[in-house]
């Protein structure tokens, strides 16, 4: 009964013996401060002995502690828990709740916090009279440990270093992004109480709020994941979690290489062009993978420059010495204290930076940003939405003019010239996989249009047996980039021309 692969109870199993009880239960339920009156209360009526299937092998010893579920392998598949697995879980949960003095609880490093409340979990499953298997009172405490201690049934999901998104839409209904596909897991929730319950948990991490008068909100995980959350009365169906989990091990662009999503020798133009501290737009539509391009490009970055980042959520992962992260912040109960991206562009100038990068440009921020380019702080990046190059740089222009700025067409389209050299367009694929399909540069204004040239285009193939995108990245024939003579200043050319000639010959 108790987790089945399935939706339904199941089938009829020799019962096994109840599991027995830890051997100093009034210790371990004193050391967390149990509530004298409250424990008989809860764990007097005991519950009719429940058939469960044989134990799986690879279960381990309900007594033995344990901080955390093992790690999944990638090709794991989120178990489906039966109804009665969670009516079992609910009511040790309650009793459990009932128990222990959680002020008490708290003073615990989270390890020792850990280990007591499996204890006690274990006590009051032998007092109720719970008969399931070894594995299954495993799975039951690490559930409870976390629903207690952590992100609930979300754990073993943030575990998981396969998945690239974790969407919650409601108790009932979790999906993951797995190598690009989107799947149901069987991960639920008791109800939305307890979902709202994580939501504001994750989101008072990073000081912020989410509730009726604040719908809602932009946060991040301590790993830098990045976090959206919006309750009812806008989400219908129940509060919606989405999270955009990053990778433990941090991408390189060789990783990029390997993964297909650009060539050797495109990787090289990018490593030039991050190098010689060119004013870069990396353009694409969402989950196309314009944040990890971003971080592989800082990479290149000298260790010796001072970069201040500027985000709504702090996610990048720069690994240069001399960084500073700024982070926006929403405005509080009575409306005041926001401090919105373009605040934090125009503070970055009084920083003495020498890049700055804005994780996403999507206001009139971007004329604060164009204006940096253009004073003296060459290497400047950020992302956006968009489908082209072209469309970005149209993009660049459709928020400058929304943001106020009385400047005639031909005026901002200057300014986008003269700040921006490059533009990395990044794409996701229908069969899931990620790939950079334009590197174009910017050369100047005929007129009131923008001229652009391609570096490097991927080209679709067709497809192979297994459903996945073949095809390559090709050169254009451009031999002088506009950018050559920076190249030249830091003695980059020959390795720019060589990886030129390289696309070509690819």
């Amino acid at each position: 009964m108790f987790g089945k692969r399935g939706l339904g109870d199941a089938p009829n199993a020799t019962p096994t013996a109840p599991v027995a009880a830890p051997p100093s239960a009034a210790r371990v339920a004193a050391s967390v401060g149990v509530k004298p009156a409250a424990a008989p209360q809860s764990a007097t009526r005991p519950a009719a002995p429940m058939s469960a299937p044989a134990p799986r092998p690879a279960a381990s010893s309900a007594s033995a502690p344990a901080v955390r579920q093992r790690e999944p392998e990638p090709n794991d598949q989120p178990e489906y828990r039966s109804e009665a697995y969670y009516r079992v879980k609910s009511t040790i949960f309650n009793a459990l709740i009932e128990t222990i003095d959680l002020t008490q609880l708290a003073q615990l490093d989270p390890e020792s916090s850990r280990d007591e409340i499996r204890d006690i979990v274990a006590e009051i499953i032998s007092i109720k009279n719970v008969v399931m298997s070894i594995a299954e009172q495993e799975a039951l405490l690490d559930d409870i440990c976390n629903d207690v201690l952590g992100y609930g049934p979300l754990e073993p999901l943030l575990a998981r270093d396969d998945i690239a998104d974790i969407m919650v839409n409601g108790a009932n209904a979790v999906f993951i992004e797995v190598s690009g596909k989107i799947s149901k897991t069987g991960i639920r929730f008791r109800d939305n109480g307890q979902l709202m319950n994580i939501c504001q948990r994750i989101v008072s991490q990073v000081g912020r709020r989410v509730d009726e008068s604040s719908p809602i909100c932009d946060a991040r995980l301590p790993d830098g994941s990045r976090v959206n959350v919006i309750v009812p009365p806008l989400a219908i169906d129940g509060p919606t979690l989405t999270i955009r989990k990053f990778k433990k091990d941090k991408l390189k662009l060789s990783n990029l290489v390997e993964f297909g999503s650009i060539s050797p020798a495109g990787a090289k133009i990018l490593q030039i062009i991050g190098a010689c501290r060119c004013n870069v737009l990396i353009s694409g539509g969402t989950g196309s993978g314009k944040t990890t391009l971003l971080n592989t490009l800082t990479a290149f970055i000298d260790p010796t420059e001072r970069v201040i980042t500027c985000e709504d959520a702090a996610e990048l992962q720069l690994q240069q010495p001399h960084v500073v992260r700024l982070e926006t912040r929403p405005p509080n109960l009575e409306g005041s204290g926001q401090v919105t991206m373009r605040d934090l562009v125009k503070n970055c100038l009084r920083m003495r930076p020498e890049r700055i990068i804005v994780g996403e440009v999507r206001g009139s921020e971007a004329f604060d940003l164009l204006q940096a380019m253009n004073t003296g702080h060459d290497g400047s990046m950020g992302t956006l939405h968009a489908n082209t190059p072209r469309e970005a740089l149209s993009r660049l222009e459709s928020m400058i003019t929304m943001g106020g700025f009385s400047l005639p067409a031909k005026t901002i389209r200057e300014i986008i010239v003269a700040a921006v050299d490059v533009v990395i367009q990044a794409q996701r694929l229908r069969d899931g996989s990620r790939r950079i399909t334009q590197i174009t540069e910017v050369l100047g204004l005929e007129g009131d249009t923008i001229i652009t040239q391609d570096l490097l285009v991927y080209e679709i193939q067709g497809e192979d047996q297994n459903g996945r995108i073949t095809g390559r990245h090709k050169g254009t024939g451009v031999g002088r980039p506009r950018f050559w003579e920076r190249a030249r200043y830091f003695g980059l050319e020959k390795e720019l021309a060589q990886a030129l000639d390289e696309t070509e010959s690819a």
